[in-house]
C-alpha cells in the first residue's frame, strides 16, 4: 500500500513537471518604462527606461532624459514598480534530486571519494517541478553542483528555462567542488583525540597526493589517459576554478594554504561559517566566498546567536568578495528563499543595494559571468524581472514580468496553478449559478 501511495504522489508531483514551454526567443524590441531600476551595483534609477533588443540591455536611463518612440515595441508601463537584474544561485543540487524520498530522483552523489571528472549537468532535470517556483522569486540562473566524496565533481551555470541541458548551459564546468578533509571523531575509539588527528592526517596526505600526480600529468606530455587528472588540468592552467567546501577557521585556513601551495589558479571558498574570525585573512589572500545560507544559528555556543546575520557585513568592511548562497535543510525548495535571506543582512548592516548584490553581481563576479550578467548596463544580456514590490522583503515581492537574454517566462508554477484553481471553486460555491 505504501508503494503504491508513493508512486501515485510521485506521479501527481512530476504532472507539473511537464506543464511549461520555454520562452521563446526575442522577436520585437521591449521598452520598460517607469520603473526604479535597481541596477545591481549599488546604483538606482528612478522612473528608468530600459530598451531590449536581440537579448540585450541597449538602454537604461533616466525616462526624463530620452525621447519615447513605442512603434513596433512590446512596450510595458511599470510606474511604480522595481526592476532588478535576475538574482543567481550558486552552490545548488536544484534539478539533480525531485523528491528526497524517491531515490530515483536523487541524482547528485556519485560513488567514490576522487570524482573531479563527473559532471554534474548529465544530470540536470530542466523539467524539474521546482524550477518554476524560483523564477517567481526573481531567481533566473544557478550554478549547479554535484555532492559527496573527497572531490565531488564538477558544476556549470545554467539559465533556469530550457528544453535540456544542453539549451540550459550558460557556462559550463566552470569549477571543481572539494570537500575539505574534516576533523570526525571516532567517538567509541579508547582514544578519541588520537584516532581523530591521524584519521584526519591520512586524508590529508591522500588529498595532497591526488593533487600532486594531477601537476605532474598537467606537466608530463603522456599518451597514457588518466580521465580524472585530465579533469584537473583545468585547475592549473586557469580555465576552471577550485570551489573548497570549509566551515571552520582551521579547515577555511588549511584549504587557503592549500590551493596556494598546489599552485591553483583560481580558488573560491564555499560554506564559510566561521569566515567572520578570518575575514582579513581572506581579504589579504583575494579569496572569494559564496558564503552559507545565514538563516541558521551559530555553530557553536559560545556564539553570538546573530553571528550567522552579521557575517556578511563583516566580511563587505573587511573588502571581501562574497555572495550568498541556500545550501542545507531542503536546499532545492527553499532555494526559494534566497533573496529573503539577502533581505536579512539589511537589519544587520548592508544597504538594500549591497544587500542585492549578494545575489546579483557579487555572484556573477564569483562565478565568472560578470562580463554579461549580474547588472542592469547596456551591453549586457537582458536577464531581469520586475516586481511591485521590494524583491528583498517577503511581504512586498511578486514578481510581474521576467525575462532571460529577452525571453518572457512564463510565470506560472504549481502553487499558482493551485491558487487558480481554489480561486475558481470559491467562486463557484459563491455564485452556483453563474457561468
Amino acid at each position: 500500500m505504501k508503494k503504491i501511495n508513493t508512486l501515485g504522489f510521485c506521479l501527481f508531483f512530476l504532472t507539473f513537471a511537464f506543464g511549461q514551454t520555454p520562452a521563446e526567443k526575442q522577436a520585437k524590441r521591449i521598452m520598460l518604462y517607469g520603473a526604479t531600476a535597481h541596477i545591481g551595483n549599488g546604483e538606482l534609477i528612478e522612473n528608468s527606461l530600459i530598451v531590449i533588443e536581440d537579448g540585450k540591455i541597449v538602454t537604461i536611463e533616466n525616462a526624463n532624459n530620452v525621447r519615447i518612440d513605442i512603434s513596433n515595441a512590446d512596450y510595458f508601463d511599470v510606474i511604480g514598480k522595481h526592476i532588478y537584474p535576475g538574482f543567481i544561485l550558486p552552490n545548488s543540487t536544484l534539478g539533480l534530486a525531485d523528491i528526497d524520498a524517491v531515490r530515483a530522483t536523487r541524482d547528485f552523489d556519485e560513488v567514490g571519494e576522487f570524482n573531479p571528472h563527473i559532471r554534474s549537468i548529465i544530470a540536470y532535470n530542466t523539467d524539474s517541478p521546482v524550477l518554476p517556483t524560483i523564477r517567481t522569486n526573481g531567481i533566473l540562473l544557478g550554478q549547479i553542483c554535484p555532492r559527496g566524496g573527497v572531490i565531488s565533481g564538477v558544476s556549470s551555470v545554467v539559465e533556469f528555462d530550457a528544453w535540456n541541458y544542453e539549451d540550459a548551459l550558460y557556462k559550463e564546468n566552470d569549477g571543481i567542488h572539494l570537500n575539505w578533509p574534516r576533523n570526525l571523531q571516532k567517538y567509541h575509539s579508547h582514544d578519541a583525540t588520537l584516532n581523530s588527528k591521524n584519521h584526519l592526517e591520512d586524508d590529508l596526505l591522500e588529498l595532497e597526493a591526488f593533487f600532486e600526480n594531477s601537476k605532474s600529468y598537467f606537466l608530463v606530455n603522456t599518451s597514457k589517459i588518466d580521465i580524472r587528472f585530465q579533469a584537473m588540468r583545468g585547475l592549473f592552467d586557469g580555465t576552471k576554478q577550485l570551489f573548497i567546501h570549509a566551515n571552520t577557521t582551521k579547515e577555511i585556513k588549511q584549504a587557503v594554504l592549500f590551493s596556494k601551495r598546489m599552485g591553483i589558479k583560481k580558488m573560491v571558498l564555499v560554506g564559510a561559517k566561521e569566515s567572520w574570525r578570518l575575514a582579513d585573512f581572506l581579504a589579504e589572500n583575494e579569496v572569494p566566498v559564496i558564503l552559507n545560507r545565514i538563516h541558521r544559528l551559530p555553530m557553536h555556543k559560545s556564539d553570538a546567536i546573530d553571528i550567522a546575520f552579521k557575517t556578511p557585513k563583516i566580511l563587505l568592511d573587511a573588502g571581501v568578495l562574497f555572495c550568498l548562497d541556500y545550501q542545507g535543510d531542503m536546499e532545492r525548495m527553499g532555494s526559494r528563499n534566497l533573496p529573503f535571506t539577502a533581505g536579512t543582512t539589511v537589519a544587520y548592516g548592508l544597504t538594500k543595494e549591497e544587500a542585492l548584490m549578494s545575489i546579483t553581481l557579487n555572484t556573477a563576479k564569483v562565478l565568472g559571468i560578470a562580463e554579461n550578467l549580474g547588472s542592469l548596463e547596456a551591453g549586457k544580456e537582458a536577464t531581469l524581472f520586475v516586481s511591485d514590490g521590494d524583491a528583498l522583503d517577503m511581504l512586498t515581492n511578486r514578481v510581474s514580468l521576467a525575462f532571460i537574454r529577452g525571453k518572457k517566462l512564463d510565470l506560472s508554477n504549481h502553487q499558482t496553478q493551485l491558487y487558480q484553481k481554489y480561486k475558481e471553486k470559491h467562486k463557484r460555491e459563491l455564485n452556483p449559478h453563474s457561468n
